[in-house]
């Protein structure tokens, strides 16, 4: 049954999605004489862990039980104190746990602080699904930069938007309502400033019956050419971080940062740069929804983790109309980034296909 408890687990993790940031998904369950007796998940950095709330439901049943945790418990002191300890301190008599934790602050010490007090300890029960629900956490401890997602809407020719530069709507309510559950769960999102001069976007998140987490903005202005009264600087609905090289005007830049926007100067503006820039300000998870252009430069600086492609059944041709992704493009198919298909789902008319980049 250890596998079964452990989806269970699992599930309650997942279902914080989009609300843990910096800290990853973590869920529990509490399992006494074949039954659960406690369950919890982690809902936001700074609160109670997933074992923590476990253990409160359990009360005094935890005692002589096992409890089944999708990461490592910590054993260091946070904003919170040591999972370890308490678990502990309960009782608990069995911890069954799906990976461990690759951050330098727990790595193991979690497992042995807990074998160390006599409890017998299991580790690697659906570790496969246990990496695969933070991964991008770990990408963010092991490279310091954000995991990458490039998101794109378009029709079944690749075109994002007609050769007048039409774009709304290319896809369904379905899909643009999906697109909203993407920015949820994403510290941020990035736009070029080309972006920001064609259609004025607020970038925010707007899910229907839900708290919604406005990312933070991030937008590639080399000229800081954005305007002072767009709706990402002046909404004041989200932070917006416009990232642009040491040569931009200064007086351009007290215009956008009187009105709440941060510049950051760069002196050089490569994919890089920036994204070190954001994991130095504990941005672990980033949408990209640019134009052509950035598109391509993720692309082809090899900075793209996940491809989140939405097509919808509509030819508009045009070899003027914007493509999904631009640049000078590859010579060699042998070139080409690899994508391995996750999922195919159908919204409404629209078709949504999530790919991963694959690692060579």
């Amino acid at each position: 049954m250890d596998h079964e408890f452990m989806k269970l687990a699992l599930t309650l993790a997942q279902s914080a999605k989009g609300q843990t940031s910096p800290n990853p998904m973590v869920g529990a369950v509490v399992v006494k004489d074949g039954r659960i007796v406690g369950t919890g998940a982690h809902l936001k950095a700074g609160e109670a862990h997933a074992e923590v709330h476990a253990l409160n439901m359990a009360q005094e049943k935890a005692k002589g039980a096992t409890i089944y945790v999708t990461l490592e418990p910590c054993s260091h002191y946070g904003r919170t104190p040591p999972c370890a300890k308490r678990i502990i301190e309960s009782g608990i008599k069995r911890v069954v746990v799906a990976c461990v934790d690759s951050n330098p602050e727990v790595g193991g010490k979690g497992v042995k602080m807990l074998e160390e007090a006599g409890i017998e300890v299991e580790v690697g029960v659906c570790e496969k699904e246990a990496l695969d629900l933070n991964r991008a956490f770990f990408h963010f401890i092991e490279t310091h930069r954000p995991y990458v997602t490039l998101k794109s809407a378009s029709t079944l020719d690749g075109k994002t938007a007609t050769v007048s530069g039409e774009s709304k709507w290319i896809t369904g309510a379905e899909a643009r309502m999906d697109g909203h559950r993407l920015r949820h769960e994403n510290d941020a999102i990035l736009v070029g400033v080309g972006t920001v001069l064609a259609d004025n976007p607020s970038l925010t998140t707007r899910l229907e019956g839900s708290d919604s987490r406005h990312p933070i903005r991030v937008v590639l202005d080399s000229k800081l050419r954005t305007p002072f009264d767009a709706q990402i600087v002046m909404d004041q609905l989200a932070q917006t971080l416009i990232f642009t090289l040491n040569t931009a005007s200064e007086e351009k830049e007290w215009q956008l940062t009187s009105q709440g926007a941060k510049v950051i100067r760069l002196e050089s503006l490569t994919i890089g740069n920036v994204l070190f820039e954001l994991g130095k300000r504990d941005i672990q998870t980033i949408l990209i929804e640019g134009g052509a252009e950035v598109h391509g430069s993720f692309i082809k600086e090899g900075f793209v983790n996940e491809v989140v492609q939405y097509l919808a059944p509509k030819l508009v041709g045009g070899k003027h109309a914007s493509p999904v992704v631009g640049g000078e493009g590859i010579e060699n198919l042998k070139e080409a980034v690899k994508l391995q298909v996750q999922s195919v789902t159908q919204l409404g008319d629209d078709i949504k296909i999530l790919s991963r980049v694959r690692r060579e």
